[in-house]
């Protein structure tokens, strides 16, 4: 080797082997630089034993430094730095994790509110133009006042802790009680129910939303406004009670459960929908039909003003339904859940497409002409279907659940039309009928994980059998659960709401005759009409 090469000043003491090694290296690096093996004095097989030596040597390095815990350090000292790292590194997580489910809720639930643009455009679209302002200041309230109620008291009845044995709805933490100061001490607190308020207020203003499409261009807005009082506060608040709070007595995973699963809801076939639809259905039968409707001299009179402003809500609403039923999972912190929204997101989408191409397909074979509105009621139906067994169902049932949803949502629509009761948008038909076929086939279709878990405010948790398992066979009785939970649902939201409507029909619940042929808008609101120009 050419020359006399120094020993290394090392920054600080290393181990026998570790000083080896560096010099060895040293040694064949300063091998190489000199020239060619043969010139510096080392033959190709000298290099080649040495290099195989260091590696050796780096070999006994990587063993020994794991032994010691370090370079040089006592072992006690270098576990001990181990296991401060893994803490840190531990809350370094959990901080990460929250954050990202925190951001996952957050985006979701805009999405969800953002659906109220989608309800909006579809229910102008549907409706006369005369009566556009009437609807978006509908839509509007339902967002504004609705969110004052679940504040003040739909927070508290659907997921506020239960003092006392009662399974019918929550007590406390009206007006956000607790939700920032621990009680008696006042200090500030780090907690995630304003995320979850914020998620579950997104929804809760869907429900009632969805009952303004099933009674426009007829009711008087301050019966409506009282209505959606009623609806936010106390109607999907005790529904939300009853399924999802982890405390009501359809919920599964509690002492007094209705049986041994507990009714299966993953995002609200039924829970909000459902219950939407009964409220709209109860809604058009007391307020009656618009004034000439069924005149078949004056049918094409009450046609969609504007097919556009149909579909632009349709795709508002398809888009939000992402945050509707991926948002469901809960949180997004892990590999598992990312790849359960994955699929609840591919569900969603199947029978979204496939309920539109089943309606149009039958519109089709019926009328002989191809029917844009029918098409978006029949992706809003396969949507609505889905809701609920989109997280435990495969792709090839959520095809299936879209098309049969489909067929419901038709037959249900033509029923209506028969009996001669006026639902402007098919509310009950794509909310209600679909949302209870998507409660059925969240049991009918269930590929054997998802029956024995509920949606509680915990997240999802698996029902145990007497040996510590998940219980398994146990479709049977979630059937039985889910049956239970569609009569109870429609029940307590058909009767509430004929408990308020009722009385209000000898008040002034229905608009005059004469404000309806000129129009709400121009009877009631100013500017008296929605467009610039004539439509």
């Amino acid at each position: 080797l050419p020359g006399d090469l120094p020993t290394p000043k090392l920054p600080r003491p290393l181990s026998t082997a570790m000083s080896r090694t560096l010099l060895l290296t040293t040694f064949l690096l300063a091998a190489v630089a000199g020239g060619t093996p043969g010139e510096s004095g080392i033959s190709h097989e000298e290099l080649l034993g040495r290099l195989r030596e260091v590696t050796e040597e780096l070999a006994r390095i990587q063993a020994l430094v794991h032994a010691e815990g370090g370079d040089g350090e006592p072992p006690h000292q270098g576990r001990l730095q181990t296991r401060r790292m893994h803490a840190s590194d531990t809350a370094s997580i959990a901080d990460l994790q929250g954050a990202m489910n925190h951001m996952w809720l957050l985006i979701c639930g805009a999405l969800v509110m953002f659906m109220q643009a989608g309800f909006a455009m579809l229910e102008a679209g549907c409706c006369r133009s005369k009566n556009v302002q009437n609807i978006m200041m509908k839509n509007l309230t339902d967002v504004c006042a609705g969110t004052m109620c679940w504040w003040a008291f739909g927070w508290m009845f659907a997921y506020g802790p239960v003092e006392g044995r009662t399974k019918f709805a929550g007590n406390t933490e009206y007006f956000g009680h607790d939700f920032m100061a621990e009680p008696y001490t006042g200090t500030i607190v780090s907690t995630d129910k304003p995320l979850n308020w914020f998620f579950q207020w997104a929804f809760c203003s869907a429900a009632a939303t969805i009952v303004s499409g099933g009674i426009a261009e007829r009711v008087n807005f301050p019966c409506y406004f009282l209505y959606t009082l009623c609806m936010t506060s106390i109607i999907y608040p005790v529904v939300v009670a009853w399924t999802w709070s982890g405390n009501g007595w359809l919920q599964g995973g509690n002492d007094e459960h209705i049986n041994s699963v507990g009714y299966f809801d993953f995002a609200g076939s039924g829970i909000v929908h459902m219950c939407g639809g009964v409220g709209a259905l109860v809604g058009a039968i007391v307020v009656g039909p618009r004034t000439g409707r069924w005149d078949e001299d004056r049918a094409t009179e009450f046609d969609p003003h504007s097919l556009p402003l149909v579909v632009l809500g349709t795709f508002i609403l398809w888009f939000g339904w992402y945050g509707f039923n991926c948002g469901s999972t809960l949180g997004m912190a892990d590999t598992a859940t990312g790849q359960l929204a994955a699929s609840v997101a591919m569900n969603t989408t199947i029978s979204a497409a496939t309920g539109g191409l089943t309606v149009l397909g039958l519109r089709l074979l019926l009328l002989k002409r191809y029917d844009v509105g029918g098409m978006c009621n029949g992706i809003l139906a396969g949507l609505v279907s889905i809701t609920a067994p989109c997280g435990n169902v495969e792709c090839g049932s959520a095809c299936c659940i879209g098309l049969i949803g489909a067929l419901i949502y038709q037959g249900a629509s033509s029923l209506l039309r028969k009996v001669k009761i006026d639902d402007p948008i098919d509310a009950f038909p794509v909310h209600g009928a679909a949302g209870a076929w998507g409660t059925l086939a969240a049991v009918i279709f269930d590929w054997g994980d998802g029956i024995g878990v509920f949606h509680g405010w915990g997240g999802f948790s698996c029902t145990t059998d007497s040996a510590g398992g998940c219980l398994d066979g146990a479709r049977g009785q979630a059937f039985v659960a889910n049956l239970v939970g569609i009569i109870a649902i429609a029940a307590w939201t058909g009767l509430l709401s004929a408990v308020i409507l009722v009385p209000l029909k000898f008040v002034a619940l229905r608009a005059t005759d004469e404000v309806q042929e000129l129009g709400m808008d121009t009877a009631k609101h100013s500017p008296t009409k929605a467009y610039a120009h004539e439509w």
